[in-house]
């Protein structure tokens, strides 16, 4: 019996020191901010996580900005969110408006950047292989599938901290 809580011991102090040596890369990025609430991307995981106060509640794949055209990297804020946001195609050559989750950005999005480009946002995708891929395709923007982002929607408020490093 002594043995055993001897070994015990020792695999806690093991799996303690195991912990601290290699801390998960959100909670790393969590600790520089106090904010309540955070979301942190990280580009070459492709990855998309969610931190309230300090606890992770969520982690999402995502597909990201194309290279030519790439997600862009700081620290943001979410601007706004929209349930069944109105996309706008010309590509036929006549405006059509489409909405929902069949919509190229899903039945969600939170935006989260403007500039010259245009506005970058969160959103969902009707093209799931992209985001079970991880793929680099899209204008800047970052697609979850429908479900995921509906999740993280869900969780986070406008003004919520969003950092993406690559």
């Amino acid at each position: 019996m002594r043995l055993m809580r001897v070994l015990w011991r020792s695999l806690s102090v093991v799996v303690a020191a195991l912990a601290m040596a290699a801390p998960l890369r959100a909670q790393e990025l969590a600790l520089k901010s106090s904010s309540p609430s955070r979301i942190l991307l990280d580009l070459q995981r492709r990855e998309i996580s969610v931190l309230l106060n300090g606890r992770m509640r969520g982690s999402w794949p995502v597909a990201i900005g194309d290279p030519t055209t790439p997600t862009p990297q700081g620290e943001f804020a979410i601007l706004t969110k929209k349930i069944n946001p109105i996309y706008v195609s010309e590509k036929s050559g006549s405006r059509q408006e489409l909405s929902g989750p069949t919509s190229p950005i899903g039945d969600r999005y939170l935006a989260f950047h403007r500039n010259g480009r245009g506005e970058f946002g969160i959103h969902g995708t009707p093209w799931p292989h992209w985001v079970r891929t991880r793929a680099a395709v899209s204008l800047g923007c970052v697609r979850m599938l429908n479900v995921h982002v509906r999740q993280l929607f869900d969780l986070v408020d406008v003004g919520t901290t969003v950092e993406i490093q690559g």
